[in-house]
Parts: C-alpha cells; structure tokens; sequence
C-alpha cells in the first residue's frame, strides 16, 4: 500500500467499494440536485432493497415510515450491469459533493433518526487505515458537516409528502 494512495483508492484495489455495492436511497432533494447540475434523466428507480433486513429499521421509525413504500420498495440509483454506481468513473464519482445524494456524502457515518453513531458504518474497510491513523481524518470528514447533511437528511426523506411522515 502507498502511503499517497486515498483510503477509497486503498479499498478498491482490495474489494468492491461502497460505490459497487450498495444501492444508494437519493431524495427528492437529491433528485433536484442531481437534475440542476447535469440535466440526467432517468438516474433512479424504485425498487425494494436486495438484502431484505434492510426492511428492519426498528432502530429508525421515521426511516421506516418515509422512505419504504408499498411493497418496500424506495428510490435509489440505477446501477451498471456490473453493479457500479451510473455516477462511479474511473476517477471516483463524477458528481460534486455538494451534488452527491446525501447518503453518499455521510458514508462512512453510521446514523438513525435521533444522529450519527460512534461506530462507522459495517462496509468501510477500516482495517486499510495505516497503524495510528484515524477513520475521519484520513478521509478528511468533519462532523459538524456530517451532523449538518444528516438533518438535511431526514428534513428531505419527509419530503416524500405522506401524511406519516411530517413532523410530529
């Protein structure tokens, strides 16, 4: 491993990224920003999740709530026939990170409704990090942004205008 190399760079020369394998949920507010920057058409799809815990949200009611529809199925980006992300280049991904779905932009924060957890989300492979090195700061991520993405977060999967899903 070399020490210029980024941890995301590290982690896809050992395994599948988290941009090959996990569906990615996008809001509305995430569609409105992913249409505003490049004008693309038909990037998502609903579609209920391949791994059937994730309709366990016991620990996340609202999630439950907004973001599962009938059937269990949400909206989440379209995938390559090869499991890619449709936004995942040769360089990482093509969007800006004030574009990204907000998912993306809190991994590798594990989260519910009531904020962010200690532990980083299951996936990010923390075991690449060099001896001493701290998660967040390899990948220059700042948790007062975090904590600001994940309310705007959970304002934006309301948005879905269900009447369960509007502030209590």
């Amino acid at each position: 491993m070399s020490e210029n190399e980024s941890l995301c760079q590290r982690c896809a020369q050992h395994m599948r990224t988290c941009c090959q394998t996990r569906e990615i949920y996008v809001t509305l507010g995430d569609v409105d920003r992913i249409n505003t920057f490049g004008n693309h058409q038909n990037f998502f799809e609903y579609r209920p999740p391949s791994d059937p815990s994730y309709l366990n949200q016991e620990d996340d009611p609202t999630w439950a709530r907004c973001v599962l529809g009938p059937r269990g199925r949400r909206r989440v980006l379209k995938r390559r026939a090869n499991g890619d992300c449709l936004f995942l280049g040769s360089r990482g991904c093509g969007l800006p990170l004030e574009v990204r779905p907000l998912v993306c932009r809190l991994y590798p924060f594990d989260y519910n409704e009531q904020g962010i957890k200690d532990e980083p989300a299951a996936g990010c492979p923390i075991h690449l990090l060099s001896p001493g090195q701290e998660l967040l700061t390899v990948l220059d991520m700042k948790l007062p942004l975090a904590r600001q993405w994940h309310e705007q977060l959970y304002r934006e999967i309301r948005m879905k205008r269900k009447p369960q899903c509007s502030l209590v």
